[in-house]
């Protein structure tokens, strides 16, 4: 049925619902499965404020704290996976458009199945907020496996 899930997290407890569903569906099917999580760059007006702070190279700390939660959450996620008994691929991608980039990835690695987690939010709410879930699932052909 899938031979190959895309896993996107963005390490949240509600995105780690997702991670373990994802698993347990892919220990079911056999699947290879790809996670992937998106950080978005250091915001320009951020890098200003850094620097009027006087802190040295804030791209460098930024980039060095993002290499550290992402070293922390892979650590967990193979942890999960091994004990489902499921071998992962992990990626991290750096985009200022979390969703086109799971989709991106989701194309080049030419994945069946894209799972993802979402808070349900409805209406004004979900436009005021957004949605990289629903993003996702207006802007792929793939099927996309959505965990509330």
């Amino acid at each position: 049925m899938y031979d190959h899930i895309l896993i996107a997290t963005d390490g949240s407890d509600l995105a780690k619902k997702g991670v373990d569903q994802g698993l347990a569906l892919a220990a079911r099917l056999g699947a290879k499965v790809t996670i992937v999580s998106v950080s978005e760059p250091l915001d320009a007006r951020a890098l200003r404020a850094a620097r009027m702070a006087g802190v040295e190279d804030p791209v460098g700390r930024y980039d060095q704290s993002v290499d550290e939660e992402m070293a922390k959450r892979f650590a967990s996620i193979r942890q999960r996976a091994a004990e489902k008994g499921v071998a992962v691929e992990l990626t991290h991608e750096i985009d200022e458009h979390p969703a086109e980039a799971i989709v991106r990835l989701a194309d080049r690695i030419n994945c069946d199945l894209i799972v993802m987690s979402s808070h349900g939010r409805r209406g004004v709410r979900r436009l005021v907020l957004g949605s990289q879930t629903a993003e996702v699932v207006t802007s792929t052909t793939r099927p996309v496996l959505v965990i509330r």
